[in-house]
């Protein structure tokens, strides 16, 4: 029996290294200056495995790290750092906001002796996103390293880590570049991989091990693979690269921007009580939207009605202590579309009109179709 998924040539070095020049391109690392190169590692797994590797790669206990929390994924940052033995420092910003510029300087005046940063760009689990350019500034004028988790923002809004002053940049595909998730992406400035070598704690000849990447792949001159690669997950990575050219970069962020104005107007529209959750919408992250349910409806609840028409729509109830009080829209991709929006707050109005909403406040599906509509095509 033979499958077009399966009866496959082994990928050469050559086409694996070709497929990493054009994700430099993508992050705008093949034209960043010569006095600080970066190098970048296609690692084969989800976008965990990099920055795992990047966090115990430069980590150790003599690191003071300031751990900015945004959501659920800077709280595992936090628990890596001390697992290294890092002096930790975690500053918490409410989840429906975005951190500051101003917030880090004065973390960072605070405690002087900081050397790490680690910062999520979009966090699509509470619909956030954060200044990087602006951070990346404050925390490069102090002289610290700073890792960026831009899985979520890749493709869906501006990434340019040499630019901004982003030393660790992890990335996967599978959100706005609508791509696999098998395959992920740790770009580091020539000053972490420095950190690294001389970090006697950092990962090697382990799985985590970006230092044996580098020295296996990168400083032999990319001629032999250091293992056997996830070859359709490279192929994938390799189209989807593709096709995001070939639409253009300009033109995919501004559907998810759109889209994410979008779902926000359609929501204001729809009545009964739920609202953004995300305060600011300059705040609010382009691949997803998430939504605060009125009080006394369950989310999770309301989810499962919106789903019991059409199950393929992509809404689901809020993770951990959120479940009960938060709705995610996920328009990232594919998904970054005006069909996927109407449906999606539609479905949520109707579910919303079944339970009866918030006490006087009336649900109008229609004024929400006709709002997602409007801020679309005002938005182009």
């Amino acid at each position: 029996m033979t499958h077009p998924l399966l009866d496959l040539t082994p990928m050469t070095a050559g086409r694996f290294a070709g497929v990493e020049r054009k994700v430099a391109a993508l992050l705008g690392l093949d034209a960043a200056a010569p006095g600080d190169p970066y190098e970048l590692v296609i690692m084969q797994g989800e976008a965990l495995l990099p920055l795992e590797g990047c966090i115990r790669g430069v980590a150790g206990p003599g690191t003071v790290a300031l751990n900015i929390i945004t959501g659920p994924y800077g709280q595992t940052f936090g628990d890596w750092l001390r697992d290294c033995g890092a002096t930790v420092y975690d500053l918490a910003v409410p989840f429906d906001t975005a951190v500051t510029a101003e917030q880090v300087r004065a973390a960072l005046a605070q405690q002087p002796d900081i050397d790490f940063v680690s910062l999520v760009h979009a966090e699509a689990a509470t619909g956030n996103t954060n200044p990087v350019a602006e951070i990346g500034a404050v925390v490069r004028e102090h002289g610290a390293l700073l890792m960026l988790d831009a899985v979520a923002s890749v493709g869906a809004e501006p990434l340019r880590p040499a630019e901004w002053g982003v030393d660790l940049c992890v990335i996967g595909a599978q959100k706005a570049l609508g791509g696999p998730a098998g395959v992920s992406v740790a770009a580091l400035s020539a000053r972490a991989w420095e950190r690294l070598e001389q970090n006697p704690q950092a990962p090697r000849h382990s799985y985590l091990s970006l230092l044996d990447w580098k020295q296996r792949w990168i400083d032999a001159g990319r001629t032999a693979l250091p293992h056997a690669p996830a070859q359709l997950e490279m192929l994938a990575l390799d189209a989807c690269l593709e096709r995001f050219s070939a639409e253009g970069p300009e033109l995919v962020m501004s559907r998810h921007a759109r889209a994410a104005a979008a779902t926000r107007a359609g929501v204001s529209a729809l009545g009964g009580g739920i609202t953004p959750f995300v305060t600011a919408a300059r705040d609010a992250a382009p691949v997803a939207t998430t939504l605060r349910v009125p009080e006394g409806v369950d989310a999770g609840e309301l989810v499962a009605k919106a789903l019991a028409g059409d199950s393929t729509l992509p809404l689901a109830a809020g993770g951990g202590v959120l479940a009960r009080e938060m709705i995610r829209v996920n328009h990232y991709g594919p998904l970054a579309a005006e069909n996927v929006v109407r449906s999606c707050v539609a479905a949520l109005g109707e579910a919303l009109a079944e339970t009866g909403g918030a006490p006087g406040s009336g649900v109008n599906v229609p004024a929400a179709e006709a709002a997602v509509s409007a801020a679309w095509g005002a938005s182009q």
